[in-house]
């Protein structure tokens, strides 16, 4: 390729840019829509119920339960009772 077609054809894409960047688009104009993403929920395990199993001299059993969530508390503690057999 010689020196001259290749300036002829820097020269006309450079051209064809400068028109295509010089044209009116103000009817083609759209306004600029924004998509919003949804907030992410920050899912947190919930945290178990602890349970502090005591023996006595006797070979009774007490515990102690706490928690955040009552129904699992309720829930640790019939367990507890029904593999224990206390009442």
């Amino acid at each position: 390729m010689s020196a001259r077609n290749l300036f002829f054809i820097l020269f006309t894409t450079g051209l064809l840019f400068s028109i295509q960047a010089c044209t009116d688009s103000r009817g083609k104009q759209e306004e600029t829509v924004f998509k919003q993403v949804p907030e992410i929920q920050e899912v947190r395990p919930e945290k178990p119920a602890k349970i502090k199993l005591k023996r006595d001299a006797k070979d009774d059993y007490s515990w102690e339960i706490s928690g955040d969530n009552v129904d699992e508390v309720i829930k640790a503690d019939k367990r507890l009772r029904k593999d224990l057999k206390t009442e």
